[in-house]
Order: C-alpha cells, then sequence, then structure tokens
C-alpha cells in the first residue's frame, strides 16, 4: 500500500466530504495540508488498499440494498436549520440533524469535550484516509468514519469496560462472525483496516435490515434485538421516536446524536475554532511475507527499522513472533523497506528460534498434560504447535512452550501480564525471595524516585520503552501492582 507524500497531512473535512458537487473551503493556514478540495480528492484516490479490501467489498455489495448507482453517487443530506452557523460543510452522505441532542454534543465536544476530540482529529489524520476508503468501496457512506471516532477516538488498541476492542470497538464473538481473527497470536479487532473491513460489514447487515442508517448506528451500538424490541413496542421506525421512549438505553439514545454532532464538528473545523489540529502523518506501509513464527525482533534488526514501528504498522499481532502453525504472514513494514527484505538471502534469519520445548518420555500422553505440567493453557499449546488438545503424543515427540530462552518455565502467569513482545520474565517467588532477605538483614527497602503515570492503552511494554529502562527492571520495581492484576490507567509505576 502506498500513500504519496503529499498527504503527509490532511485536513479532516476534506477527508469526509463525500459529495464533490457541493464545494467546501479549507482555508487553514498551514502548507502541509491539503488545501483545496479538488486536490484533497485527488490525492485519497491515491490511496492503494491490499487486493483483499476489493474482493470482501464485490461479496458483500452483491447482497446489499446499497444499489451500484448509490455506492457510485451516494446521497446527499443537507443541515437544515444550522444555516445560521455559517459552515463551511452543510451537506453529509451519513442523515444529520441540528436539533437539541446533537447541540449538546456540539456544546460538550467544543468545551469540556474538546481535548478529545482535538486528540481524536489528530489520530484521524492517520487512520481516516484509509478507513473512508475502505467505506467507499464497500458502498458505504464515508461520513460512517464518524462512528468510529465515537467509538474509539481512532484508537488500535482502545478496550471498554464490556471488553470490545479495536478502532470499532467489537466485541469478541461479533468479530469473529464478520471474519476477525482473534486468537492467543492474534487480534484483528486491533488492525485499522481488517476491523474496518468487519465493521463494514456488520454496518451493510444492520443497514439491510433497518433500511436507516440512524437505526443501523444504534444497532452497532445496542445490538439488534434491542432496537428491533424497541420498534415493536414503539411501533414505530424513526430513531427519533425511540429515543423518547423507555425502550432504549440512554447510551443508545446518546450515541446517534454523537455521532452527528463529530460530523458536523469534523467536516467544519474552522468554523468550531480547531483549524489548528496537528494532524498525525496518514498510514503509510508495504508489506511482505514472512515465514510462520517470524521473530518481529528480528525482522527489525535484519530491516534497519525501529521494532516499535513494526509493532505499531501491526497491531493486531499480541506475541513477540507472528503465528507459529502457519506457512506465511503478510507483516506490515515502513515504506521503501521492501526493497530491503527482497535482498536478504536468508528469511529464515527471521524465524523465532528461542522458543524452549519440552520432549515427552513416553507415548501415549495428551497434549492437555504437558499443558498441566507446565501449566500453560491448552489452547495456548494447541496454537502454538497445530495441535488438538487431546491429541496422543509419542515418545520422544516435541512440544513448543510459550516461553524464550532464559525464561523460567512456570512463569507464564507472569508472562501474560502484559500483551505485547517480551524476552524474559522475573519470578514472584525470586523478587519475594529479595524481599526476606533484605528484611532478615534489617535493611529497608528504598523507593526510587521517578515515576511515570500509566496513560490509558499502555502495556507494561510500552512503560518500558517510553521510559528506557528493561522489562525485567520495571516488572521487578513494580511487584506490588503487577503480582495481583495488569496495569491501569492513573497507575504511577516506578521507572528509575
Amino acid at each position: 500500500m502506498k500513500v504519496l507524500s503529499k498527504l503527509v497531512l490532511i485536513l479532516i473535512p476534506v477527508l469526509f466530504a463525500s459529495c464533490a458537487t457541493h464545494k467546501t473551503t479549507s482555508d487553514v493556514p498551514s502548507e502541509k495540508v491539503v488545501k483545496t478540495e479538488s486536490e484533497a480528492v485527488e490525492a485519497n484516490l491515491e490511496v492503494t488498499l491490499p487486493s483483499y479490501v476489493k474482493e470482501e467489498a464485490n461479496a458483500i455489495k452483491g447482497a446489499s440494498k446499497i444499489g451500484p448507482e448509490e455506492s457510485a453517487h451516494p446521497q446527499s443530506y443537507f443541515l437544515h436549520g444550522a444555516e445560521h452557523l455559517g459552515l463551511e460543510n452543510m451537506y453529509f452522505d451519513f442523515p444529520v440533524v441540528y436539533n437539541e441532542a446533537v447541540q449538546k454534543w456540539l456544546h460538550y465536544f467544543q468545551n469540556r469535550g474538546r481535548p478529545f476530540f482535538e486528540r481524536y482529529s489528530a489520530r484521524a489524520g492517520r487512520y481516516a484516509p484509509v478507513m473512508g476508503k475502505i467505506l467507499e468501496e464497500f458502498g458505504l457512506p464515508r461520513d460512517l468514519i464518524f462512528l468510529a471516532m465515537a467509538e474509539s477516538g481512532f484508537q488500535n488498541k482502545a478496550k471498554s469496560w464490556a471488553r470490545a476492542v479495536g478502532p470499532w470497538q467489537f466485541m469478541k464473538f461479533t468479530g469473529k462472525t464478520y471474519g476477525l481473527n482473534i486468537d492467543w497470536y492474534i487480534d484483528e479487532r486491533m488492525d485499522p483496516i481488517k476491523a474496518t473491513i468487519a465493521a463494514c460489514k456488520y454496518l451493510s447487515k444492520l443497514y439491510n435490515e433497518f433500511g436507516s442508517w440512524e437505526l443501523a448506528a444504534a444497532a452497532y451500538n445496542a445490538g439488534e434485538g434491542k432496537v428491533n424490541r424497541a420498534i415493536r413496542k414503539t411501533d414505530s421506525e424513526s430513531f427519533w421516536n425511540l429515543a423518547k421512549s423507555r425502550y432504549l438505553k440512554s447510551e443508545t439514545k446518546n450515541y446517534v446524536p454523537k455521532i452527528m454532532a463529530l460530523a458536523i464538528l469534523g467536516k467544519n473545523l474552522k468554523s468550531f475554532g480547531f483549524g489548528d489540529i496537528d494532524f498525525h502523518e496518514p498510514l503509510d506501509f508495504e508489506e511482505i511475507d514472512v515465514p510462520g513464527g517470524t521473530d518481529l525482533f528480528l525482522v527489525s534488526e535484519a530491516l534497519g527499522a525501529p521494532a516499535d514501528e513494526i509493532y505499531r504498522l501491526n497491531p493486531e499481532i499480541m506475541r513477540w513472533f507472528v503465528p507459529n502453525a502457519i506457512s506465511s504472514y503478510k507483516l506490515r513494514i515502513p515504506v521503501g523497506m521492501k526493497t530491503v527484505w527482497d535482498i536478504i538471502p536468508d528469511k529464515g534469519v527471521v524465524k523465532a528460534s528461542a522458543f524452549q520445548s519440552y520432549t515427552t518420555q513416553q507415548s501415549g500422553a495428551p497434549l492437555a498434560a504437558v499443558a498441566r505440567k507446565f501449566k500453560v493453557a491448552p489452547y495456548v499449546l494447541e496454537q502454538l504447535n497445530g495441535m488438538v488438545i487431546d491429541i496422543k503424543l509419542q515418545k520422544g515427540q516435541t512440544v513448543t512452550l510459550p516461553f524464550r530462552v532464559g525464561q523460567g518455565l512456570r512463569d507464564d502467569m507472569y508472562a501474560d501480564l502484559y500483551e505485547l513482545p517480551r524476552k524474559s520474565v522475573l519470578r514472584k517467588r525470586g523478587h519475594n525471595a529479595l524481599i526476606r532477605m533484605a528484611q532478615k538483614k534489617g535493611q529497608k527497602i528504598s523507593s526510587p524516585s521517578v515515576y511515570y503515570t500509566v496513560q490509558r492503552g499502555d502495556t507494561l511494554w510500552d512503560v518500558a520503552r517510553k521510559n528506557n529502562v528493561s522489562l525485567d527492571t520495571l516488572i521487578l520495581s513494580n511487584m506490588n501492582i503487577i503480582k495481583t492484576r495488569m496495569i491501569r490507567a492513573g497507575d504511577r509505576l516506578v521507572v528509575r
């Protein structure tokens, strides 16, 4: 995939403008943003999507109520009642109204919620071009991008209290239903491209069922069952009538007007005083095929690319390696690195060879027995070895374990306390032994004076990298928190 250099920073009103016949003005004081609609539309067409996006879209569009004519020329909705605001853009391809519920959210994001909207908008610079292009490929309104903004603020690793994950906030069951792989290795809910494809499938299904984007959005939030029940109870198919009833939760009643408010703001940044957003650079990458079990650290070393950039481009990968029991995996790498990869003579140098293994001593024992022996979740061994848990092992058969060389074989509990790659994990009992030794000698355990406050979405790996401290040191210094639970936003971790 390649996004050309003139998309370095993109103005959100232009990103989301869906009707070229209705001219808008950008007029933002920055030489780095696209300044005219025609230039932006032309640039946006240069966003090249992976081939599988078009294949998935063609399969869905054949069964959709959104016909080819509507896909090619999306319906345009005028924002009636807001003429007095003098906005740059009054047209939307998603039904947007200007009523009291929407005005409440407009007021919130211009005042108390202003920092949130600024962050959402900055991240939109990275993800809106590709997400919007995928929506268009599926024949859906481009302005549905604001549904993702409402869900996650374009955060790939966003997690809700209900365990919804990713930029489109999929629950595990729903994500799998719409084609996302979710297992010990991979969580494609965090992949901005694959999750957007799944969202397009789901939204197409909801629109086919309800025939209204307002109701489809409400069902995306509440579920089809709750919206259908509200329709039956009220005998109305108008979202605004349903919102007046007691049959929708307040979260859903607020959800649809929130999306509309974000759309109004996002397409009229200058009018609302958001003309100085520092947009993130658009998502830009190349893809390579790597063998199963490839170590991402070794890939970064072979390419001479920062490891954190490899992970940022592949947020769906939950471990330090790609799935082991597959022949190949499409890995995203920084633009310009594919030529480096192509000239590496032995691609096997990036294979993760540091796994520990166990050799069976007798025949007939199931894989489940090995899982019990090393206190590893059975499904982890299944996926790591490409076996079913009740398979009978032969004497001398090798079973790969989810531990790197040098890591204790009883540390899986602590290995899974953080979700991104790790090289080794210190044992809880070893830490406790140090404390006991110090206490016996009458020594006090000093408290280092440098702390880091955990931000939303941080993992231990993130914290270690940000503060230039080893993962082992970070874990050892904060065992009082880490031994009982995963870190949370607001935790103060010792980093020195």
